[in-house]
């Protein structure tokens, strides 16, 4: 088990992980010990006049001066001071900008920087402001990077983001949102990670709880919406769904189509709208499950064909900018009147070339 979960049986033992690894690795293959060549030295002496950074390095520096800081919260607690915060909050900005390079972002992993940004994330002592700026570092390090989500599920991070999603107070918007996108970069387009998310206790909590809105949250609680329902579509839409799995986020599709796609256009955005719409679309087009859409066909029908005939009547830049929803809508009214139920579960005894299990004497 990873020592990040919920802080790990050691408290801020990752961060004496990550100090021992600044002093030994660079996250780059070791090189020749061999003289430097003229030619090498004056090409390091261009670079140094040009001022051009070595990413791997300015990295390690980065996470020398973070853990400083850190060291100093932990020690000193509540009199850390505020401008630190801001230090620290700038600094990890720059590392995000450096791990967007996929190589970057396996070095900077070389370094124990995954151990780093999980336990910071779970450490309850970590300022807010930190954490979630790690958050931001990891769902760039992770998206579209397979060895990263390799070896953040080696790791045990999809249990520990889950946990502190949950632990996280509902109105927290704001951070609770950064905790679906670090999730979504760890999960989405992996297939062993989509199963694993999907077989986590919390799973079907964390995605209704963080598709709920609230118009007191404002834009906050737009944000946290908007991110999950990004991450449901990609996780029911993936190649690797299944019914199961399109049955098992039941519950959030019902609240999608109930109440973000048939909501007025001043409860939700129409973003949100569209990408309801759409995640409605592709269920019925893929077909692995689509009851839980059809129970819904006759709301969704009546309110569609009044939604197609306004966003008709609207002219000029109001037409352009509604064209998608429109398009959809169009789209999704189709679908429902050639959809059919879902065929009845299949026992053993009616699959065709099966032979029944006899019960052992």
């Amino acid at each position: 088990m990873s020592n990040t979960e919920g802080g790990g049986n050691t408290p801020w033992g990752w961060l004496g992980l990550l100090k021992w690894s600044l002093a030994y690795q660079d996250g780059t293959t070791p090189s020749s010990h061999s003289p430097m060549s003229e030619e090498d030295k004056a090409f390091l002496e261009k670079v140094m006049k040009e001022g051009i950074i070595d990413e791997n390095e300015r990295m390690k520096e980065i996470l020398q001066q973070v853990t400083t800081g850190l060291e100093d919260i932990r020690q000193q607690k509540e009199e850390a001071q505020v401008d630190d915060d801001i230090d620290m909050q700038d600094l990890l900005q720059e590392l995000r900008d450096i791990v967007e390079q996929i190589d970057y972002a396996r070095a900077f992993a070389a370094m124990k920087g995954l151990d780093f940004l999980l336990g910071a994330v779970a450490q309850p002592e970590v300022p807010r402001s930190i954490q979630t700026s790690c958050l931001g570092v990891l769902a760039t390090m992770a998206s579209n990077n397979p060895p990263i989500q390799k070896e953040l599920l080696e790791m045990g991070a999809i249990k520990t983001l889950s946990q502190v999603f949950q632990s996280t107070p509902a109105d927290q918007f704001a951070f609770r949102a950064k905790i679906i996108q670090a999730l979504s970069g760890a999960v989405r387009s992996d297939e062993l990670s989509e199963q694993v998310f999907c077989g986590v206790d919390q799973a079907k909590e964390i995605i209704y709880e963080g598709l709920q809105q609230s118009t007191a949250a404002g834009n906050s609680s737009a944000v946290l919406q908007k991110r999950t329902l990004f991450f449901l579509r990609a996780l029911i839409t993936s190649d690797d769904s299944t019914r199961e799995r399109v049955r098992l986020f039941g519950h959030s599709v019902a609240y999608v189509a109930d109440q973000l796609v048939t909501a007025t256009s001043e409860d939700t955005t129409a973003e949100i709208r569209e990408m309801g719409l759409e995640l409605l679309l592709q269920i019925l087009e893929q077909k692995k499950s689509v009851n839980i859409v059809l129970d819904r066909k006759d709301n969704l029908v009546a309110h569609g064909v009044k939604r197609v005939q306004t966003l008709r009547a609207l002219e000029g830049d109001e037409r352009d900018y509604a064209a998608v929803e429109l398009e959809t809508w169009e789209a999704l009214l189709v679908q429902l009147a050639r959809a059919t139920p879902d065929p009845p579960e299949e026992s053993p005894l009616t699959i065709e070339g099966a032979t029944p299990e006899v019960e052992p004497q």
